[in-house]
């Protein structure tokens, strides 16, 4: 460079324009100078991400195949994301497949049946292994053949979810009450609120198929209307349990994830 005064300014995107002190060079003089840039506080980013609600959809489910009570009895019909995306068809017989091959579907069968045997429920079994093995295949058969019709198959004919949406707000008693209306009412793909076609019906229809497999003997209508109605009273207990009890103990549930009050 030509011998001189020189003024240096140095500009890099996204810091504030850096201006060094005024200096003189000599004749084939070398200077080194030291250079510290400050981030503009006025600069920003922005990011977008764009997703379609079967990608949205996928991505909550797989959230909540990861949730389980005591990060073991599995949790994976609670929405505790209160504006889910609703689920594709695929999805629902892909949740309701994951459920019915957990390993605590096959404890819980096992409990069933060792409780059926204890009291001699369905006398046309028998006794012994052999009364015990069939009680199980039973009652593991009526879990598939509910899920199959009452979260999945059904639930793609009427345009509804399966899922049980968590509240997480309000007065005791409104959420007592939002919990058991659940089992007769729910939310159709739309988002609105209809009766429960899906779960209903489906319990009862699982009731009525398990005449196919139960000996001659137990095969009456009462039995059946009774089992309904025991089915669906139980998953009304269990979703005010979902409401007032699971929530704590519910491993892998996203922080932002509060039921109706994170809307």
């Amino acid at each position: 460079m030509e011998p001189g005064r020189y003024t240096v300014s140095i500009t890099l995107p996204g810091r504030s324009p850096q201006v060094a002190t005024e200096l003189t060079l000599g004749t084939r003089e070398e200077r080194e100078l030291p250079i510290v840039t400050e981030r503009n506080p006025h600069s920003t980013t922005t990011v977008q991400v764009n997703a379609d609600l079967t990608q949205v959809a996928t991505a909550q489910v797989h959230l909540q195949e990861q949730q389980r009570i005591l990060g073991v009895v599995p949790n994976f019909y609670t929405s505790y994301i209160w504006d889910s995306a609703p689920l594709t068809p695929k999805l629902k017989f892909q949740l309701a497949l994951r459920a019915e091959i957990d390993p605590i579907e096959f404890v819980t069968d096992a409990g069933v049946a060792g409780a059926e045997q204890y009291n001699d429920t369905f006398p046309g079994y028998g006794g012994g292994w052999q009364g015990y093995g069939k009680r199980f295949g039973s009652a593991y058969a009526d879990s598939a053949i509910g899920a199959l019709l009452g979260r999945a198959l059904l639930p793609t004919i009427f345009h509804q979810d399966p899922r049980y949406f968590f509240r997480g707000t309000g007065s005791t008693r409104s959420r007592v009450l939002y919990a058991l209306a659940q089992e007769v009412v729910t939310r159709g793909d739309n988002g609105e609120t209809q009766p429960n076609y899906s779960h209903v019906m489906g319990n009862f229809m699982t009731a009525g198929i398990s005449n196919v497999y139960r000996a001659p003997s137990d095969r009456t209508f009462s039995l059946t209307m009774r089992d309904a109605l025991i089915v669906t009273a139980g998953d009304a207990v269990g979703n005010v349990l979902r409401e007032f009890i699971s929530r704590p103990f519910t491993s892998n549930v996203p922080k932002f994830a509060n039921g109706k009050g994170s809307e």
